[in-house]
């Protein structure tokens, strides 16, 4: 994403944010914003401001991951959870076409004309957005279906001030504050007592849903309130990653031992490909009904972490633990770049976070140093 210069910023009242949910509704888009449900922040439709998580933040760590409650009543006061925005644009399963037997004729499914309004979007999930516009938009093979939902996606940004201990992003580049790719940003500011947002827009549908509101510009303390409460939330990321070095350290050790060590603490669960906001693996797969008068073919999220990913004229080619974190961990940090000109990795922390066995990418990265004769012994 380039830099673009900052838009003038106004001061929206806390209580103000409805009146935008209902401008989008007005105009014919579905809000998604965040919730708590389950025991996390999850992403799913909202039509008021009493549905966001208010006065909740998220700890993590490690395969860890909890709710607590914040001494505030702040709406976006948590990092991420284990869903990401791509469940929208590119769900986990979608039926492609219904094929009828008396006729053999496939039936398309209808496209998809949801409007998605995107609240409370991070600036490492509008990154982990352009580098799937890479994958199923800006490239020679176009998904026609991802493409019709983000191209008519509405984006209401929220500059992250309280990210969790796993997250890394802005050692990657991508956050804290959203830069580009939103059509609003917000910043939320609690001080004493008193609830706003500074927000600004960076689009002409952006512009033109602040035109329809009476907002006062906002003030310079309240813009260098806003710059301080992003300088405290990048001191607090204690986990790096140099994405070079990485690229670099993988490419350059295949056989490196500590694949095999890695392979053997790893589930192969899949929960790093599930929850991460990049991935895009799929499988495609045909079901019959039990008269055999219809069968449908389904696409869904796949993993590369299953055995069946690489399964190929009767044979897996990765049949083990190591070889599949290998391909991922490879692909995702490395590959990625040289087939899609970026890294594949955004800094979310999500992998760390909900990995059952607490693999830390930051960390194992690290132990990838060319083997030597004394290390070898």
């Amino acid at each position: 994403m380039n830099k673009k210069s900052k838009p003038s910023a106004y001061t929206l009242p806390a209580s103000q944010l409805q009146k935008i949910i209902d401008l989008l509704h007005e105009q014919g888009y579905t809000v998604i914003g965040p919730q708590r449900q389950d025991n996390a922040i999850i992403y799913d439709e909202i039509t008021s401001t009493d549905a966001l998580p208010a006065g909740w933040t998220d700890v993590q760590e490690g395969g860890t991951y909890q709710l607590q409650r914040r001494d505030d009543d702040a709406w976006f006061g948590y990092a991420v959870g284990p869903h990401s925005w791509k469940q929208f644009l590119f769900p986990a399963k979608k039926k492609l076409f219904t094929i009828e037997r008396e006729t053999f004729r496939a039936q398309a499914e209808p496209a998809d004309k949801t409007r998605y309004a995107f609240l409370g979007v991070r600036s490492c999930e509008l990154h982990a957005i352009a580098i799937q516009d890479k994958v199923f938009r800006d490239g020679p093979y176009a998904d026609p279906a991802y493409s019709r939902l983000r191209n008519n996606a509405f984006f209401i940004a929220v500059n992250c001030t309280e990210p969790a201990a796993t997250c890394f992003c802005s050692s990657m580049n991508t956050g804290p504050g959203a830069e580009s790719g939103y059509d609003l940003l917000l910043t939320e500011l609690i001080d004493s007592g008193q609830h706003e947002f500074l927000i600004s827009s960076a689009s002409a549908k952006g512009r033109a849903l602040l035109g329809k509101m009476e907002l006062p510009e906002a003030t310079p303390a309240a813009r260098e309130r806003g710059q301080e409460l992003l300088a405290r939330a990048a001191d607090k990321m204690h986990r790096r990653m140099d994405a070079e070095k990485a690229r670099k350290l993988l490419l350059a050790n295949p056989e490196h031992p500590h694949w095999q060590e890695l392979g053997a603490r790893c589930l192969s669960c899949a929960n790093c490909t599930m929850v991460c906001p990049t991935c895009f693996c799929s499988t495609v797969e045909d079901v019959t009904s039990l008269t055999g008068d219809t069968a449908e073919r389904w696409r869904r999220w796949d993993s590369c972490f299953t055995m069946g990913h690489s399964y190929i004229h009767g044979g897996h080619i990765r049949s083990s633990g190591a070889a599949r974190y290998r391909q991922w961990l490879t692909h995702k940090l490395a590959t990625w770049v040289d087939q899609f000109g970026v890294s594949g990795c955004v800094g979310c922390g999500r992998c760390i976070t909900w990995c059952p066995v607490a693999i830390d990418v930051t960390e194992e990265i690290t132990k990838f140093e060319p083997v030597t004769q004394e290390t070898a012994a």
